[in-house]
């Protein structure tokens, strides 16, 4: 399927938390398209605010304290932030459906498989009792869980972590949603069942033409499944572009630094691996100007000033958010 048409549009979004040291920004001025047929990557270190961009999307942010600050969610023309709640549930599972980080807290341990597949379909379409459970099985044989007309009837604790994030990915394809929302969706798997979950999202993709927001923290699984990446740091985007061009000439030095962290980016085995000096700050902490600047390499008193994310200089492709731009081998000639 062609990807021009985009389906989602998150401009400038903020979301904000009431806490007892005052309010807390933990996403700020969030910007980025999801176009048909696409798999964008979401990537960051923890608490760079990745998953909580999908819970504003899904409209789940968590009560009460939580706010969307400013900025709009369009989704087909329709504003989800300024949307009624009827609106939002009538999108919720049936246009804009979520795999959740860990399939064992995301189920309801006390209702077997089908019963929580067949909710969505019940809720969203006009399918009898029966129907709705012909189409669970279906749904479960599709992403490759064996003997379905068995799992349908098993609880949770029943299933292997791979099967329960098949099932998880199940239902959110039961009503065929045009946008599916993977929030890390292999943790704690093992590696041979996270390359079965990702083929599986993959033939998904290509076979239905869902729009895939597909949240990591893993630059190798970026460059294996995505068209295009945005880089998120400490609640906001600071990279975005096409995937190819990101890992082959980041600009950021955020996003040099997490390729520079992988093994394969090593001259040779008996390289050591970088790191990032530092850790993500506490949201609650952050000031004006550049949230990475402490532990950044090339920074100057011009990053005291917050850097817009705006069209790259060198590349109109990419939008970047960034005093100084590195050149793509600047931070790996500092780690040799």
């Amino acid at each position: 399927m062609a990807v021009n048409q985009t389906l989602l549009k998150v401009n400038d979004l903020c979301v904000q938390f009431k806490t007892r040291r005052g309010a807390i920004d933990v996403l700020r001025h969030v910007c980025f398209e999801l176009k048909q047929g696409e798999i964008l990557g979401l990537v960051g270190e923890s608490g760079s605010g990745k998953s909580m961009t999908s819970l504003a999307i899904m409209g789940l942010i968590p009560q009460p304290g939580g706010k969307v600050s400013a900025g709009s969610i369009v989704y087909r023309g329709e504003d989800l932030v300024a949307a009624p709640d009827a609106k939002l549930r009538a999108i919720r599972g049936a246009k804009i459906a979520m795999v959740f980080q860990e399939p064992m807290t995301a189920l309801n341990p006390i209702h077997t498989i089908g019963r929580q597949i067949t909710e969505s379909l019940l809720l969203h379409s006009d399918l009898s009792k029966d129907d709705a459970r012909q189409r669970s099985i279906a749904l479960l044989r599709e992403v490759g869980i064996s003997s379905p007309e068995q799992r349908v009837d098993e609880y949770p604790h029943q299933l292997s972590g791979g099967m329960r994030q098949r099932a998880m990915i199940a239902m959110a394809l039961a009503c065929e949603p045009d946008i599916l929302i993977a929030d890390e969706p292999t943790t704690a798997l093992d590696v041979t069942v996270q390359a079965q979950i990702f083929d599986l999202l993959r033939d998904l993709q290509q076979r239905r033409g869902t729009s895939i927001l597909l949240i990591t923290h893993d630059m190798g699984v970026i460059a294996e499944m995505c068209d295009r990446v945005a880089v998120m740091y400490a609640g906001s985007i600071v990279e975005q572009g096409l995937t190819a061009d990101v890992l082959q000439r980041p600009r950021h030095p955020y996003t040099r630094g997490l390729i520079d962290c992988l093994p394969e980016s090593r001259q040779s085995d008996d390289d050591w691996l970088t790191e990032i000096p530092g850790v993500v700050p506490a949201l609650d902490t952050l000031g004006r100007g550049c949230a990475f600047r402490d532990r950044c390499a090339v920074k100057t008193a011009s990053c005291d000033e917050s850097p817009l994310l705006r069209t790259d200089d060198a590349d109109a492709s990419r939008l970047l958010a960034c005093h100084h731009p590195v050149k793509s081998q600047a931070l790996s000639e500092r780690a040799s």
